[in-house]
């Protein structure tokens, strides 16, 4: 497979649109950035291959469409994925040879609705073919489209959600997590990610480097206070010092922000994951100690009021899930309370469900979407997640799971859906900076065309 070649075939495509059916699908078993195995689909047409692969959380919340694993502990460790190739190439592929790729609705409806069709209170679940087969064909056949269009990803999805032609797009603040802490590293922190973002760039290229720059001032503000072993990355390039204390990480990331010369251009963003640490009615900032005397449990109010600290003390623009995935009543009481200020981002509440969202949006449990295309299934439903957020007013955060690949369609999608802001990792490891160099690929491309959401990022279409 040659990105030269699809590059030139989408460049050739002919004018006006000819349907150009698809003639196979192919999936395939490789491996994610955690060295898990995932899926990859080609589907064929007649202008060439079209690939495309999905990632996989490792802090999931319960309400995700199934990711169907095979379960044999014999063989990667029960996390082998051959049974959803099988249903690509069994069940989906043959149901799809002959259609147009660029029907994107009418395929994905297809695979979700007929093909697979197990619902849930919240919806298709994807539970008989697996979310993870579904959506790597579902990617595959958006590009497959924008080929036989003519036109780039970013412009196909755009035409999806119904944008007009002459809409200018919208680059993304990215929000790079360069502390981590939670399931993803084994330091003491409670709370998962400790983010910055570049507000004030005047562009998505200068983000990148206001972002590298403050990113590897932390690294060596890191390596003086805790040595060079804490500089070590984890599975999203971040770094995971033994700090004993969330504040404590905050005070990191602001020093390396402020050591960089860039103290007026960046704010701080967190995803405290705290379903991750919630038990029986508490949220225990101690999780990670076995036995431990209590002594860090919180209620929802005390954690609300913690968060209300760190809003005064540090420039944070952005916290999500900062509750468990069922703690509606917190969610809506912190959201009334901070949301003018803040962004209050659901993800374990919402997991790109539409009927989540549709919920939340109408008890205010939150005022952003986490929009994590493989917790759903299908570009369809991910789109219409993102429409119902954008037209209550909210932000929307298109993001990366922590086990990747190199595929790098979410930097496509959140331009052509303009959301504003993409948290896609650290500047560093190339499944991370996939996307963000697709981004600076394509802010090069569209030129004058293209606006950077900077301050706006909230509501960039407001």
């Amino acid at each position: 497979f040659s990105f030269a070649f699809a590059i030139s075939s989408l460049l050739s495509a002919p004018s006006p649109v000819t349907a150009m059916p698809i003639q196979a699908v192919l999936a395939r078993e490789i491996l994610d950035s955690r060295g898990n195995p995932t899926v990859e689909v080609d589907v064929t047409t007649e202008l060439g291959r079209f690939r495309a692969a999905v990632p996989s959380g490792a802090s999931t919340g319960i309400y995700e469409a199934l990711e169907l694993r095979d379960g044999d502990k014999q063989r990667y460790l029960g996390k082998g994925v051959l049974k959803a190739v099988n249903n690509v190439n069994t069940i989906i592929g043959p149901a799809l040879v002959g259609k147009d790729p660029a029907l994107q609705t009418e395929i994905d409806n297809l695979m979700v609705q007929q093909l697979d069709a197990t619902q849930n209170e919240w919806g298709w679940c994807k539970q008989k073919l697996g979310a993870n087969a579904i959506l790597a064909v579902s990617l595959a056949v958006a590009r497959a489209g924008a080929a036989q269009k003519g036109v780039p990803l970013y412009q196909h999805i755009s035409d999806l959600a119904g944008f007009p032609g002459d809409k200018p797009f919208i680059l993304p603040v990215p929000a790079f997590n360069v502390i981590n802490g939670g399931t993803h590293a084994g330091n003491k922190l409670a709370m998962q990610e400790f983010m910055i973002l570049p507000v004030g760039a005047s562009s998505f290229r200068e983000a990148m480097q206001i972002g590298c720059e403050v990113y590897h001032t932390l690294k060596k503000v890191i390596n003086e206070k805790y040595g060079l072993d804490a500089t070590n990355v984890g599975d999203e390039g971040g770094f995971a010092p033994n700090i004993q204390d969330n504040r404590e990480g905050l005070r990191l990331v602001l020093e390396a922000i402020n050591k960089s010369g860039h103290g007026d251009k960046v704010k701080i963003g967190m995803d405290v994951a705290a379903s991750e640490f919630y038990k029986d009615g508490k949220y225990d900032l101690n999780f990670k100690q076995e036995g431990n005397d209590g002594s860090q449990q919180l209620t929802g109010v005390q954690l609300g009021d913690l968060y209300k600290q760190f809003i005064q003390e540090f420039p944070i623009v952005s916290i999500e899930d900062p509750f468990e995935q069922d703690d509606w009543e917190h969610y809506g009481q912190f959201t009334t309370a901070v949301g003018q200020q803040i962004q209050v981002v659901g993800d374990d509440l919402l997991v790109t469900n539409p009927k989540r969202v549709e919920k939340a949006i109408n008890q205010q449990s939150c005022n952003a979407l986490l929009l994590k295309v493989n917790q759903i299934g299908s570009v369809t439903e991910s789109i219409q997640a993102c429409q119902m957020s954008q037209q209550a007013g909210w932000g929307v955060m298109v993001s990366h799971r922590s086990g990747e690949t190199e595929d790098n369609f979410i930097a496509d999608l959140v331009v052509g859906l303009r959301t504003g802001e993409i948290k896609t990792g650290a500047p560093c490891r190339s499944e991370r900076l996939s996307k963000y160099n697709q981004l600076m690929r394509i802010e090069e491309e569209l030129g004058s065309r293209a606006q950077y959401a900077g301050l706006t990022f909230r509501r960039p279409l407001a």
